[in-house]
């Protein structure tokens, strides 16, 4: 069997399909366009480039035959959630043996739409709620021309970030990280899309190091001349980090000082923290942690330069991030079960990682110095009734095929995970799904010391030598940290932490 044998099908006979179709062609090694399939009474029996368009889906889906090499590439980026999720399910119903899909219109600029762009399909793609259409070509305007630095670049929304600031037209982009493995992967697919046509030629250089270094941090900010910094960098794992709180503070907090430090001592334009609902009255060192970078956020804005914008994006739960639920759910489906959840009223605030890193970068560009946002995430999901539905995703029957297992929660969890404080009082901005937040700041004092009593359990230097018994002591830096914060206190007395 041959790969010119195998029979594409393109779902969608609009521009995006119409541009795969050509992809396919020009490359001639991924298999022959057998037909498109659309519901638009106008294209149904017409031919475009020699390639039937057939329809409506549904009818023609279910007389055609399928072999198993076949594929059907879903390319209608504007579509709504419910339409891909009908779409699946007929397709899957009619023997598709290998779904793929175009991503979301925020990732194809100006119509443009690539083969290299398509993968298979996946919960994320039928699950939620459609996202806001956003133009990237038109909301990052202002990186044009720019040397952005992404921390983090390896993780979910870093390497999410990367891939659309693809599209953005800035001088250079640095993929900084302290993973090897997941910089080298996020730079060579960047690279890999950019050689297929996708975006604009960006210099992609990858930067390994870590954000604890002071003196590397402050080098390669200055060395980089960056003007916009997207900071997502973040040991994020909360049953983790309550294992280890002191790794916990000094990678998020002083790695976070480090590098406002670094951007205000060079200039930096803008600097957009990635922050997490677990900032929001904290109940674990994670949580906490979030929540001190967001207070240094707002204290490094008091000294950022005229003309520089200082600002914090906070929102709730990304599907599909690495270590995340989702992925967790796929793999404990693929062993045969059973899903594990650690209580049925545990709920939480979903929103696709395209999304998100979307929104991010609109605000990167419209915000203010000093100012906080928020990203309307809707409304909260079942963490139950999303284990429910990737099992259906999957073919199967919940409790029947796979079973649902409660488990109970781990260290540092709760239930539910506010977004805001009411004292916050999230306001609409002129962007759909942006709200502004009040500020609620440390001030400068309160938070140096709290920083100077943290700094010799994180660090022992020659200027700060180990005192007795604090460095690496866990018990004395939650203890700081209780005194500091009564959220997390409360939350440690009341599960005898």
């Amino acid at each position: 069997m041959t790969q010119e044998e195998k029979k594409l099908y393109i779902i969608g006979a609009g521009f995006a399909g119409q541009t795969i179709a050509d992809d396919i062609k020009r490359k001639k090694v991924f298999g022959t366009v057998a037909a498109f399939l659309d519901d638009d009474k106008e294209r149904i029996g017409t031919s475009i480039d020699g390639v039937s368009v057939f329809g409506p889906i549904a009818d023609i889906a279910s007389i055609l035959r399928f072999k198993k090499q076949d594929e059907a590439i879903i390319a209608i980026p504007s579509a709504p959630v419910e339409k891909i999720r009908k779409i699946y399910e007929v397709l899957k119903k009619a023997g598709v043996p290998k779904i793929k899909i175009l991503p979301g219109i925020s990732q194809v600029v100006n119509g443009s739409a690539h083969l290299v762009q398509t993968r298979e399909i996946d919960p994320l793609d039928i699950l939620g709620r459609t996202p806001v259409t956003i133009s990237l070509k038109e909301s990052l305007s202002y990186l044009r021309g720019k040397r952005v630095l992404i921390t983090g670049a390896g993780g979910s929304i870093g390497s999410e970030l990367a891939r659309q600031l693809l599209s953005g037209g800035a001088e250079r982009l640095y993929l900084f990280g302290h993973g090897e493995n997941s910089i080298y992967q996020i730079d060579r697919e960047l690279r890999l899309l950019q050689s297929e046509g996708v975006g604009e030629k960006a210099t992609i250089v990858p930067i390994i190091g870590d954000m604890i270094d002071r003196a590397y941090t402050d080098y390669i900010i200055g060395h980089t001349h960056c003007d916009v910094v997207f900071h997502c960098a973040a040991y994020k794992h909360v049953p983790l980090m309550e294992e280890n709180p002191v790794a916990a503070i000094a990678n998020n907090v002083f790695g976070t000082k480090n590098l406002l430090d670094a951007s205000i001592k060079h200039n930096v334009q803008r600097f957009v923290l990635i922050s997490t609902d677990k900032a929001v009255e904290p109940v674990s060192v994670y949580g906490v942690s979030k929540m001190l970078c967001e207070k240094l956020v707002l204290d490094a804005a008091k000294k950022a330069h005229a003309g520089s914008d200082f600002m914090f994006v906070r929102f709730g739960n990304v599907l599909g991030s690495r270590g995340s639920i989702l992925p967790l759910f796929m793999e404990q489906i693929k062993n045969g079960g059973p899903v594990t959840v650690t209580s049925r009223d545990m709920e939480r605030y979903f929103m696709t990682i395209p999304e998100a890193c979307s929104l991010v970068l609109q605000t990167g560009g419209v915000g203010k110095n000093s100012e906080s946002y928020l990203l309307d995430m809707g409304e909260p999901i079942k963490i139950v009734d999303l284990a429910e539905q990737i099992i259906k995703f999957s073919g199967l029957e919940p409790y029947k095929d796979i079973d649902i297992k409660i488990i109970g929660k781990r260290k540092g969890e709760r239930a539910t995970e506010p977004l805001w404080l009411s004292q916050e009082s999230p306001q609409k901005t002129a962007y759909p799904k942006i709200l502004k937040l009040k500020n609620l700041e440390y001030d400068s004092e309160r938070l140096s010391s709290l920083l100077e009593a943290l700094f010799p359990v994180c660090f022992c230097t020659e200027e700060n030598p180990a005192q007795n018994g604090v460095f690496r002591n866990k018990e004395y830096l939650t203890d700081i940290l209780c005194r500091d914060v009564p959220s997390l206190k409360k939350f440690y007395e009341e599960n005898n932490v």
